[in-house]
């Protein structure tokens, strides 16, 4: 990976948790590496092949300028946002946002916080058998891609599947999602569910257990990463199992491999165990 670096960018702002920096100000400075290929501007000479440094550091003055952030955490993601959807071919972002002049009661040359973010490919299952379902998941999807850190790329159309798990209720509809994210695996669980309740989705105790439900999201795979924590399990472990998953998963990735199988998705669809896909 090629990188474009930033070094020593002096930015006067008034970020900070006390109302005196708010108010006063103070000087911060950036670093930013931006990975990205630089081979085709190598070879054309052309600054549109690449992205403009000069650019970027307008951006950023610009954006630090714009509102005011507690956090310089909450500054640097936010920058780390605006630079992935302005620059496509971006592909990793390295970002340290330094204060020479903290209100510390101490000797130091700076604090900073450095971050590094990079786009990710997910596939994402959806669901709904709740509720006005079609405009549920085209209000869910519409909010995931409107996010800025994410984008949509492909979104495979709903097919109508019967229920799993024993509860009497009425047929799904089901799909699949290619998406970037920046963000890392909880925080993107997270947002889901956000995106979930926005639908009417019940998480609480009370809910019922393989139950109906408004919109329901599923990271499948998120790269070839395997996760596994008490919240979230990474590949999904059931995805293998059904139809109206690996069958539309298929048809925009048959080509992914499970990174612990290692079959392609078109292997695993061949012979799904659970089959609850409703023909046409």
């Amino acid at each position: 990976m090629d990188e474009i670096k930033i070094s020593g960018l002096k930015i006067y702002a008034y970020h900070g948790v006390y109302a005196r920096e708010n108010e006063q100000g103070q000087n911060f400075v950036v670093n930013a590496v931006l990975g990205c290929s630089t081979q085709r501007a190598g070879i054309t000479d052309d600054l549109e092949a690449s992205i403009s440094y000069e650019e970027v550091c307008e951006i950023i003055q610009q954006e630090m300028k714009a509102q005011v952030w507690k956090l310089v955490e909450a500054v640097a993601e936010h920058i780390s946002a605006v630079l992935f959807a302005k620059y496509p071919a971006l592909q990793e972002l390295s970002l340290e946002i330094a204060k020479p002049d903290a209100p510390i009661d101490a000797d130091f040359r700076s604090v900073s916080v450095c971050i590094h973010r990079k786009r990710h490919t997910v596939y994402l299952a959806y669901g709904s058998n709740e509720g006005e379902c079609i405009n549920q998941i085209q209000e869910g999807i519409a909010a995931i891609d409107h996010d800025p850190f994410c984008r949509v790329k492909h979104m495979t159309k709903p097919i109508k599947s019967t229920p799993y798990g024993g509860v009497e209720q009425k047929d799904f509809y089901n799909g699949v999602i290619r998406m970037e994210t920046i963000y890392e695996p909880l925080e993107l669980m997270r947002f889901l569910q956000s995106v979930e309740k926005a639908q009417g989705r019940d998480r609480s105790e009370q809910a019922i257990h393989w139950g109906p439900r408004t919109l329901d999201l599923d990271i499948l795979l998120y790269d070839d990463l395997i996760y596994d924590s008490k919240e979230l399990t990474i590949p999904h472990p059931e995805m293998a199992k059904r139809d109206f998953v690996i069958l539309p998963l298929a048809e925009i990735a048959p080509y992914e491999r499970h990174p612990l199988t290692h079959k392609t998705i078109r292997e695993m669809a061949q012979n799904p165990m659970e089959k609850h896909v409703k023909k046409n």
